[in-house]
This record gives C-alpha cells, sequence and structure tokens, in this order.
C-alpha cells in the first residue's frame, strides 16, 4: 500500500462540537468533543467568582473553542495581580471563560454550562488547601418530611451516659 493511499484513509477528522450557554441564553459557545481536561477549583477567587463552595471546570485549547452567538454581551474581568481573566454575560451574570496569563493557549468553562457531556470526568481538585468546612462532601442525606426533593443531614444525636446524663 503506497503513502498517499494511506495518508487518504487517515484523513484528519473534526471533532463533534458540544455546546454551552449562559442561564439567559444571549451567549452561545461551542467547543470541540473532547475537553483537554476537567476539575474542581477550590480556590478562594473562583468562590467568590460563582458564589458558591467550588466550581467545576472544563479545559479546551482555545483554537477549539467559539462564540456562536452573543460575543457582544461578554463583559471581561482582568485581574491584574494574578494574570487571570474571567469573563461572563453581561445581562444574566454568568461566568463563561476563565483565562490564566501562564496558560495562553487554553480556556476554561464551567462544566454546569454543557446540556450534554464534554469527554471528561473531574479527576483533579486543584486549591484543595482552600476548602471550606461548610462544603458538602457527600455526607449521607436523607429526604426532608414534607418538603418534596429537599434532603438534609441529620444532625448526630448527643449520647447519654450510662449514669443518664450528657457525654
Amino acid at each position: 500500500m503506497s503513502k498517499v493511499t494511506v495518508a487518504a484513509k487517515i484523513q484528519k477528522t473534526f471533532a463533534t462540537p458540544v455546546e454551552g450557554r449562559c442561564l439567559c441564553g444571549a451567549v452561545r459557545f461551542e467547543i470541540d468533543f473532547p475537553a483537554r481536561w476537567a476539575w474542581h477549583d477550590h480556590s478562594n477567587a473562583t468562590r467568590r467568582a460563582h458564589g458558591s463552595a467550588y466550581a467545576t471546570y472544563v479545559g479546551s485549547w482555545r483554537r477549539r473553542f467559539r462564540v456562536i452567538k452573543g460575543q457582544a454581551e461578554l463583559t471581561r474581568f482582568q485581574d491584574e495581580a494574578t494574570g487571570t481573566a474571567r469573563s461572563f454575560c453581561s445581562r444574566c451574570g454568568t461566568p463563561i471563560i476563565y483565562e490564566r496569563a501562564r496558560s495562553a493557549h487554553m480556556v476554561n468553562i464551567p462544566r454546569a454550562l454543557f446540556e450534554n457531556r464534554t469527554g471528561r470526568e473531574p479527576r483533579y481538585h486543584i486549591a484543595i488547601e482552600e476548602l471550606q468546612d461548610w462544603t458538602y462532601m457527600g455526607d449521607s442525606l436523607i429526604p426532608l418530611k414534607g418538603f418534596p426533593g429537599v434532603v438534609w443531614e441529620r444532625p448526630t444525636r448527643n449520647k447519654r451516659s450510662k449514669r443518664g446524663g450528657r457525654l
């Protein structure tokens, strides 16, 4: 078999795009499937930017990320001290892109913005030393009686000593 025939058979295949969007739908974007990686970020900056215990991101090569609607709706916040930038929808405030100067060829997107699989599962934790003591860590939960769809962590009961007093 000639080299030309082999080269023709091994044509570059284009990845299937995976679409994401902000809360209001003004900004829509896509990345090529699969994403490069995924992780949970527990850093103080991410906690404040998202208003949550941590954020889960997927990383994509910048050249494989495309805004397909609403480029003009994106607002950018640049943190000169850390060399990072965060872009968000100016209409609904949804965080869209997290960029770091030391990885200029990558963009990081909150995993929750994608409706379908991205091809990567989050297996890494960034800034785990900044994990807050109030973060849910998979403790056993039970349904809250009278509130469908609500579960809670039952408080531990104080054990009584053999004398009848509390420990």
